[in-house]
């Protein structure tokens, strides 16, 4: 995708910043989004914190699977703040203004933690593999380095990934109007403001987003099939139901994170409209994150069993 702004000469002070999205709602329908939101992030902040809380105390989970919950819970807490308080701020205030530091920062962590998000993702998918394909082997694979190894490179993969495309376009000039048809710097409409041609940029981003996504993606995929094959080899159907459930936390935020996020990658081939990726973010930084320590939480007899040793439920 090529664009070429045509008034190049009408280039507008960057140190002005970004008016993001003007929300055009009733007032009474402004403070009911704008209530739903202000939960939302108040839940995702109380349970995410909540899970790591528990990793770090309880004994029972100081275990491989739960150091990469743990793990996943921070970048949950860390992708909804990049986004939610911004919103809350448009909804409820009106306060569109952003600066052009802001705008890059929340642009790029945006994208980092997503990326984190897609690399824990496939680590947790190996350490189910091993679990079930290598239970005998699973404590000496699984050791302390490695697991350590695998979620720093999960973060600085995140943190690499998304930086040439930053650096590039915090670099680039903009002209005409300083408005983003977004409520949150994403690249997209960014570029749309760029005076001259991005096609590079647009290249690096579906380069990129392909490794981080579609690989990730064949990582769980592969892990996976590998997974129900051991699984058919049990000759049980109790105990394939009972290992295969160990699974079940982990694939549903599968699900839940690539159903947005394979369109939103696919967005840079021009197959999805603008409104799509609106809700997909909202998908991905607002109500998946929300949802994760439901999901372990609720499905999970160590966590509720934490959870009661914390409380002193019996």
């Amino acid at each position: 995708m090529t664009i070429v702004k045509p008034n190049p000469d009408e280039m507008f002070n960057t140190t002005k910043g970004f008016l993001l999205i003007e929300i055009h709602y009733t007032r009474s329908l402004q403070i009911f989004i704008f209530s739903l939101l202000l939960v939302s992030y108040l839940i995702t902040l109380a349970g995410n914190t909540l899970i790591v809380a528990l990793t770090l105390n309880h004994p029972s989970l100081h275990t491989p699977m739960y150091f990469f919950v743990s793990n996943l819970s921070i970048v949950e807490i860390c992708v909804t703040t990049t986004i939610t308080p911004k919103f809350l701020s448009i909804v409820g205030f009106g306060n569109r203004a952003i600066s052009y530091w802001g705008c890059v920062f929340q642009c790029y962590f945006y994208f980092v933690l997503a990326s984190v998000d897609f690399f824990l993702l496939a680590v947790m998918s190996f350490d189910r593999y091993v679990a079930i394909c290598q239970p005998l082997h699973y404590v000496t694979v699984m050791n302390y380095r490695l697991i350590l190894y695998l979620a720093a490179g999960s973060w600085l993969c995140g943190f690499a990934d998304t930086l040439p495309t930053t650096i590039l376009t915090s670099n680039l000039p903009f002209c005409g109007s300083n408005h983003i048809q977004h409520f949150f710097c994403d690249i997209d409409p960014i570029l749309m403001l760029v005076c001259q041609d991005t096609s590079l940029i647009y290249l690096l981003n579906l380069i990129a987003s392909s490794f981080t996504v579609l690989g990730s993606l064949l990582c769980i995929t592969v892990s996976y099939t590998l997974i129900i094959l051991a699984i058919c080899k049990i000759r049980s159907g109790g105990q394939r139901w009972k290992t295969f459930s160990t699974c079940s936390s982990h694939l549903i935020l599968v699900l839940i994170f690539y159903s947005g996020s394979v369109f939103m990658c696919l967005r840079f081939i021009g197959g999805s409209t603008a409104e799509f990726n609106k809700m997909a973010v909202v998908l991905n930084t607002i109500i998946t994150p929300m949802l994760n320590p439901f999901i372990y939480t609720l499905r999970n007899n160590q966590v509720k069993h934490a959870i009661r040793g914390v409380c002193g439920w019996s």
